[in-house]
């Protein structure tokens, strides 16, 4: 099993990775509970709906450094890696994409199970999300409308109820 934990802020510099097809590297998490019958979902930076935790893995990283970056970043937790849950292809329509802009790429998704240790107070990005933890149902209800994020659940430890 191979572990991290990271518990520093953003970079000040961030150089993109991208994929032979010019698809945009993301890496993610899915933060489970010590007992993995709870995962925690995070409000879209839009506030419109749950997500999980994850975003562009950068060239001066690894692909378990991004993930947990961004649960720090994103849902102020610190965790530790338990699984690779594999590579999700981008499944977002087009119009979906391009709502980010019309040059916009596709993305290919690296997804990681991860034991939530603490959760802090204030993180980086707690002025513009709220987090949530719940059951395996009602996540799974929540990522229905993003089906990338729902496969990295549906492949994760989380315990079905």
């Amino acid at each position: 099993m191979r572990t991290s934990t990271l518990t520093t802020q953003s970079k000040l510099t961030q150089i993109p990775r991208y994929g032979p097809n010019g698809e945009r590297l993301v890496a993610g998490i899915v933060p489970l509970s010590a007992d993995r019958t709870q995962v925690l979902l995070i409000q879209s930076s839009s506030r419109k709906g749950w997500v999980l935790p994850k975003g562009g893995w950068e060239a001066d990283e690894s692909e378990v450094e991004a993930a947990t970056r961004e649960a720090w970043e994103e849902a102020g937790i610190h965790v530790t890696i338990e699984r690779d849950l594999g590579v999700i292809e981008e499944q977002r329509s087009e119009a979906q994409i391009k709502k980010y802009g019309e040059t916009a790429p596709r993305a290919a998704y690296k997804f990681f199970d991860g034991l939530v240790h603490k959760e802090e107070d204030v993180w980086p990005e707690s002025h513009k999300r709220i987090r949530c933890w719940m059951g395996y149902g009602k996540a799974r209800e929540s990522l229905l409308a993003r089906p990338e994020l729902l496969e990295a659940l549906e492949r994760s430890g989380v315990k079905r109820n």
